[in-house]
C-alpha cells in the first residue's frame, strides 16, 4: 500500500532572480545549501539577468547571492540581521 505525504512536505520549485549585467559569475548561496557558493550557480540572459532554480523544502531559509565574489543581499526580499553584523536575505517556502 503507497504511503501518503504531506502536502506541505513535499519541495517546491524556487527561482532566484537578480538583475546584474556587469558581473560575470553569480551564485546563490544559504542555509539550504549550507552557504556553498558552488552549488547554485545562475544562468545570466541577453539581458543582464541571472536565474537559478532550487527544490526546497517549506520553510524559511536566509541567503544572498554571491557576486564575483562579494556577498549581495537580494534587493527584491525582506533581509534579517545574520552574526556578522550585516543583513541575510529571507525567503519563505509555503
Amino acid at each position: 500500500m503507497p504511503t501518503k505525504t504531506s502536502c506541505c512536505s513535499r519541495s517546491k520549485s524556487v527561482v532566484f532572480r537578480l538583475f546584474a549585467p556587469q558581473a560575470k559569475k553569480v551564485a546563490v548561496a544559504g542555509s539550504f545549501n549550507n552557504w556553498d557558493v558552488a552549488k547554485l550557480i545562475a544562468k545570466k540572459d541577453t539581458k543582464g539577468n541571472w536565474s537559478v532554480k532550487a527544490s526546497l523544502k517549506p520553510g524559511r531559509y536566509e541567503y544572498k547571492f554571491f557576486v564575483d565574489g562579494c556577498w549581495l543581499n537580494d534587493p527584491n526580499a525582506p533581509t534579517v540581521a545574520n552574526a556578522f553584523g550585516t543583513q541575510n536575505s529571507v525567503i519563505e517556502v509555503k
